[in-house]
């Protein structure tokens, strides 16, 4: 299971990994399994009708880390939305221009995630995933994207064979260009949340401060001002996983701009009639309210 801390840094970055999770012997049988493909899991079908008892999917996913992880993020029973064998051969084929998994996805109360899997060590030069961090709460549509080619604080994956690694579904990423004499494989599976993402995590830690600080991170591609709205879309995202309709970071962003008094409240203190406010001074026979006199030009005045 996720802590808290690791959850709100998911929440921020909109990613979470772990390295070397897969013993070795499973990555070896990984490499034989992905080189003959997998066949389709139809969209929908639950986790633990997906795949048959003992396949490796079915083992991987069954990893104490990766199963802990996964059902934090969305619980206990997701759905499989696809499934896909990604091969990216030596000295072959172009960078993926830089992309969302999605269309424009308004959700602010649940999410997607895509576990991608690595069997074998990724060097710079084998091209691994390009993510950029924090991007996943920016509304865009597919690869609208695409035309950015570089941006300040991206990551390019370098690991350890076994890692694993969950994408919240709208983060920008694009696989790259393998560089290299080697093979390389990726598999990736997108899950669909079938119960509400509400405190599926260990909760122990909910209120460390290291929370509000994971949640409060800025990103070097950040704009200044539109960068606050990320922080502000985090909020939103924390308080629907948490159920803390007050929960904030510092600056009260959040919190300013969803005040709404009910309709028909009276002020606390009101004053009663004939009584000044405090702090207003009393104003003896006050003059009744009248229509301001027209102004005089100086014709009239002489």
């Amino acid at each position: 299971m996720l802590s808290s801390v690791r959850m709100a840094r998911f929440v921020a970055r909109g990613s979470l990994r772990l390295d070397a999770v897969v013993p070795d012997e499973m990555n070896a049988e990984a490499l034989r399994v992905l080189a003959r493909g997998m066949a389709p899991v139809p969209y929908g079908t639950p986790v633990s009708q997906a795949y048959a008892q003992g396949s490796f999917a079915q083992r991987l996913l069954e990893l104490p880390q990766v199963a802990g992880a996964l059902y934090s993020l969305v619980g206990g029973e997701p759905a499989i939305d696809h499934h896909a064998v990604h091969i990216r051969e030596p000295h072959g084929g172009e960078a993926q221009p830089l992309h969302a998994d999605a269309i424009i996805d308004v959700r602010q109360d649940a999410f997607d995630v895509q576990l991608m899997y690595y069997p074998q060590d990724v060097t710079l030069e084998m091209g691994g995933t390009l993510s950029v961090p924090g991007s996943h709460l920016r509304r865009t549509n597919e690869t609208d994207t695409g035309r950015y080619q570089n941006l300040r604080g991206q990551d390019r994956l370098v690991c350890p064979a076994g890692t694993v690694v969950f994408l919240h579904h709208g983060l920008w990423h694009g696989g790259r260009r393998n560089d290299s004499d080697t093979v390389r494989y990726m598999f990736k599976i997108r899950f669909a949340p079938r119960e509400r993402q509400r405190l599926l995590w260990d909760t122990a830690d909910l209120h460390d401060p290291r929370v509000r600080t994971e949640l409060d991170a800025q990103f070097p591609w950040y704009e200044q001002a539109a960068g606050r709205l990320e922080r502000y879309n985090r909020v939103l995202l924390w308080r629907e996983l948490t159920g803390d309709a007050a929960f904030d970071l510092v600056d009260p962003w959040v919190t300013r701009v969803t005040n709404r008094p009910a309709a028909g409240r009276p002020a606390a203190g009101r004053p009663a009639a004939g009584r000044p406010a405090a702090g207003r001074p009393a104003v003896e026979n006050p003059a009744p309210a009248t229509a301001p006199a027209p102004a005089r030009s100086e014709e009239d005045a002489a």
